[in-house]
């Protein structure tokens, strides 16, 4: 007989059993699973407040927008998921599925790649 990872009381049922009930494996998931500092948080809430943002800006696939829009919905230039530079030299700061690139001081290219 097996114990429960959460709560340590004893599992009926089948031998690789883990938790004795939902609530258990649900509290003990939550808890592995949180993120774990409010750093790590912040971080994660405006990578999904960027997204939010590019995706309701971009709505064709491709169009460019000032940065003056893009800050005024509270686009954070610090966060991002990645970088692309393209052989002629473009950067490209990804947001999962989700781009822009500075095409001058104010513009800004937005794509969105189909993957």
């Amino acid at each position: 007989m097996k114990t429960c990872l959460e709560c340590g009381e004893k599992s009926l049922g089948r031998e690789d059993k883990k938790f004795c009930s939902d609530g258990c494996r649900n509290t003990y998931n939550n808890r592995i699973n949180k993120d774990s500092t409010n750093f790590m948080r912040n971080v994660n809430n405006s990578l999904r407040r960027n997204y939010r943002i590019l995706t309701e800006l971009n709505t064709h696939g491709k169009t460019t927008i000032s940065r003056d829009k893009l800050v005024n919905k509270g686009f954070d230039f610090d966060h991002f998921t990645g970088i692309r530079t393209t052989k002629k030299g473009r950067i490209f700061y990804y947001l999962y599925d989700q781009a822009y690139q500075n095409l001058s001081g104010n513009d800004f290219r937005l794509i969105r790649e189909e993957r």
